[in-house]
């Protein structure tokens, strides 16, 4: 199955989804109720993280350590988040060697500067050139940089990419349209729930003189998962 479209290339944000445990094992669902008829979509039985997480959540409110506030501030602020804040990021250090230098080595702390705490959580970053090309992927399940990218695309989460992008990444590079040649080497990044990866595009060509703002115009949310590259200079309008 085709996984990539030149409209993935180009989306900035992914597609909703309401995930409460990462790394949670998959269940498959029963595709028939008993008596025979198919289950819709929005029949599916709660998953048993699921309903672990409703029955904590409803006890901690109970017990007065949450309020309903607290937790739709938090839905709010997670959801805010963004491809646009890690294009900034991009942007910047495509313009700024200190600042890059200290994202390549410490990314935690280079993006206090952006207000973006990783914790619990690791951000590695991972840089394109002319010898090595990066792709990210989570082989368990979804685990993706949120705090810096926001929602994961659809297509992170499905199964044939999490398999074949270890096995085979340059046809899944092929498919977005990504074609890396022979002599460049592939390097795939496994998330966990611990670690995360942002890969840094490689500045395109003609480029020189340009601001972070106009810079980061380049930067698509598939170029720091590395299924793409940034777009070209000359496929943004002046």
């Amino acid at each position: 199955m085709n996984i990539g479209s030149r409209q993935s290339r180009r989306a900035e944000s992914g597609d909703d989804m309401n995930e409460t445990h990462e790394h949670s094992h998959v269940h498959e669902h029963p595709t028939h109720t008993h008596d025979g008829k198919p289950i819709q979509e929005d029949e599916l039985p709660p998953l048993e993280a699921q309903i672990l997480e409703t029955s904590v959540r409803e006890l901690l409110i109970e017990k007065g350590v949450i309020t309903p506030d607290d937790i739709r501030r938090a839905i709010d602020e997670r959801e805010s988040r963004t491809p646009a804040l890690g294009a900034k990021i991009v942007a910047r250090a495509w313009d700024d060697a200190e600042f890059k230098g200290l994202l390549m080595s410490d990314a935690d702390e280079a993006l206090k500067d952006f207000g973006i705490n990783m914790s619990p959580m690791e951000l590695c970053v991972v840089e394109n050139t002319e010898d090595v090309h990066n792709m990210v992927v989570c082989t368990l399940c979804s685990c993706y940089p949120r705090p810096v990218l926001g929602i994961p695309p659809a297509w992170y989460k499905r199964r044939d990419y999490r398999s074949r992008a270890v096995r085979e990444p340059r046809a899944v590079l092929q498919e977005f349209g990504t074609v890396v040649p022979d002599q460049k080497q592939v390097r795939v990044h496994d998330s966990n729930a611990d670690l995360r990866y942002l890969v840094l595009p490689q500045r395109p060509a003609g480029t020189e003189g340009w601001d972070q703002k106009k810079l980061a115009r380049l930067v698509t949310r598939d170029s720091m998962i590395g299924v793409c590259d940034a777009l070209a200079a000359t496929e943004i309008a002046d």
